[in-house]
């Protein structure tokens, strides 16, 4: 609401930063119904405060992806598809069977709406590189954040709407 530097009032600024927290705070609550990554800061403890990180959410779900203890995901579903998979599925009630992990396929493709930038595709890609090697990586986004863009995605009035100015 501000088209130059001279128009700005503390009001203005002020409007403009408690909307950048709302939409912090908006999607810390999407993330609320997760068990696993549900938090992108680690507090540390009481003994050791400065031990408290930050750690990205596109990290921690390709970590995940590679562990290789390979426990079952909490917050990352398998889709069935085809009949096999239904099949599966259908005998899993019966007997057990092991759902598959993301981890299984020598594939990975990854598809971040809103945007990745390149230093989380290179983050992307030497994760995989070190925990789970000969696997390929494919990383898709609806588009490719610079630090001017992710800026102007933060203060948009309405970040939902596709652009429309192709």
């Amino acid at each position: 609401g501000c088209d130059s530097s001279l128009n700005l009032t503390s009001q203005k600024a002020t409007a403009a930063v408690n909307g950048i927290f709302q939409s912090l705070r908006d999607i810390a609550r999407v993330r609320m119904h997760m068990k696993q990554f549900n938090s992108i800061h680690n507090p540390g403890s009481n003994t050791h405060q400065a031990s408290a990180s930050y750690k990205p959410l596109l990290k921690q779900v390709v970590e995940e992806i590679c562990n290789p203890d390979r426990p079952d995901p909490v917050d990352i579903e398998h889709v069935s598809s085809g009949l096999t998979d239904l099949l599966k599925t259908g005998f899993s009630m019966f007997m057990k069977v092991n759902r598959p992990h993301p981890g299984d396929h020598p594939l990975l493709i990854i598809f971040m709406v809103g945007g990745v930038s390149i230093s989380e595709v290179k983050m992307v890609k030497d994760l995989v590189a070190t925990r789970k090697p000969g696997t390929q990586v494919i990383m898709l986004s609806s588009v490719l954040l610079t630090p001017h863009s992710a800026i102007e995605l933060l203060f948009a009035p309405d970040r939902l709407q596709p652009d429309t100015d192709i």
